[in-house]
């Protein structure tokens, strides 16, 4: 067991100051209750519970700003963004795919997240040629985040088809496709992966898109593991809208809600474009809007309709999706932003008792640990030990209460994090990831590698 003493602690009940949490060898929380230092191991001024990242596609880091010089079309877009994906993922072996998920989860914990949620869909060889063991880069994965300490939730990606019409996969998607047998193979292999790891790794499932899947293939995914957690793509491009209205007549939220049991186990990734009446069926739902602000903004997807989706009582999270810049102070930060920018407001993602820092970050513990499934969330007893404690001198406002979050997220970034743990694994010292020089060394030598071959 050990023992933090936090000068001010954001529990369950609210801000406290003079904090001691006590967490046991399994990594879970024993105890929050008052302290005066006398046994602590490690004395912070600022502890909160840590935000899990609830999606990632990890091998993409390698790729970020490669992609920022307009096509010879004249104009871009996520499609054309896209078709640059395809070729660098062709370039990836599985030593790579390891070096590079290693460097963006130690970067998702110096920024202050303490688990991910993988949404890995890269499974095969260039080409599509099958490796020996089917999740040969899902164990790449579950190693890479067993060097870098935080806790992982895998999804294997289902991909099926190369779009509404059924086409048939080419290019870099060969890499993605499974059969519906081929990936209850795969689920089963990537557990045996995850069980090297410790307990508080997991799994979830991941139909692609209604692109990739047809409604009949995305509930066979979510009936495989029917305790677990379903991520899937959803409503982020506007032709995408289109392309599932003229296929199905329906468009894609109301498709999967008037079709399937969407629940509080789903995790509906950007769910940007969606009527009013499918922004409210959503929130009713229960699932989980999995929000990605700043790849959304990178990637010209358009803006989540945040006030009207929470006026509703809907739950969302935040996640790095693409990677090009891994900050959770930026996506909370972009989220309101944007929001602002929507409604031409101020102070759009609040509530009465709560502050938009508060709010958004609430909101954010919340949406993360169930769309992980996760037992985390809150300093409380029972918990993983998902913690960040931050160095309130270096953001601007008030030292007092929700003054503490709004400081941090509208006035500072993530050099204010300290410290992290991850299940109680104490991930970031002093600012600094306990293995960043291995892991930056390794993947400094992939990307330049790669970079002059795309």
């Amino acid at each position: 067991m050990f023992r933090i003493l936090a000068g001010r602690a954001l529990t369950p009940e609210g801000w406290q100051d003079g904090v001691e949490v006590a967490v046991g060898d399994d990594g879970r929380i024993v105890s929050v209750a008052p302290g005066h230092g006398a046994a602590a191991d490690r004395t912070v001024p600022v502890l909160l519970p840590a935000v899990a990242n609830l999606h990632s596609h990890t091998f993409q880091r390698a790729m970020a700003g490669l992609a920022e010089r307009r096509g010879p079309a004249g104009r871009d877009s996520f499609w054309t963004w896209r078709a640059v994906m395809y070729r660098f993922l062709d370039l990836l072996d599985p030593d790579d795919v390891e070096a590079v998920a290693a460097m963006a989860f130690v970067e998702m914990l110096e920024a202050g997240y303490a688990a991910v949620a993988e949404f890995h869909y890269l499974h095969h060889a260039p080409g599509g040629a099958a490796y020996a063991d089917p999740a040969e880069l899902a164990g790449r994965i579950a190693a890479a985040a067993a060097t870098a300490r935080i806790g992982l939730t895998l999804a294997p990606v289902l991909y099926r088809r190369g779009g509404f019409d059924g086409a048939p996969l080419a290019g870099g998607q060969q890499r993605f496709g499974t059969t519906r047998d081929g990936f209850a193979r795969l689920v089963e292999a990537s557990g045996r992966h995850l069980a090297a790891l410790p307990a508080d790794a997991g799994l979830a499932v991941a139909p692609h898109s209604l692109r990739a899947c047809a409604i009949d293939d995305v509930g066979f995914a979510a009936e495989l593991l029917p305790q677990r957690p379903v991520h899937i793509h959803v409503a982020e491009q506007e032709a995408e809208v289109e392309a599932c209205l003229a296929a199905t007549g329906a468009r894609p939220v109301a498709h999967l809600i008037d079709r399937l049991a969407v629940d509080g186990r789903w995790c509906l990734i950007h769910a940007t474009h969606m009527t009013p009446q499918e922004t409210a069926a959503l929130a009713r739902s229960g699932a989980v809007a999995g929000l990605c602000p700043v790849t959304e903004a990178n990637l010209g997807d358009g803006i989540f309709a945040g006030a009207a989706f929470a006026g509703h009582g809907g739950c969302f999270g935040v996640g790095t999706d693409s990677n090009i810049r891994i900050s959770l102070t930026e996506e909370l930060r972009q989220l309101e932003y944007s929001q602002r920018l929507r409604e031409r407001a101020r102070v759009v993602l609040a509530s009465a008792e709560r502050s938009a820092g508060r709010f958004v970050h609430a909101q954010a513990l919340a949406g993360g640990a169930a769309a992980l499934g996760r037992d985390s969330g809150a300093l409380a007893p029972g918990l993983w030990a998902d913690m960040v404690a931050l160095d309130p001198d270096r953001f601007a406002g008030s030292g007092a209460g929700d003054g503490l979050l709004d400081g941090w997220i509208f006035t500072g970034s993530d050099a204010a994090v300290t410290d992290v743990w991850s299940a109680g694994r104490h991930a970031v010292r002093d600012g600094r990831h306990v293995a960043r020089a291995a892991v930056a060394r390794r993947y400094r030598g992939v990307v330049e590698r790669l970079a002059g071959r795309l």
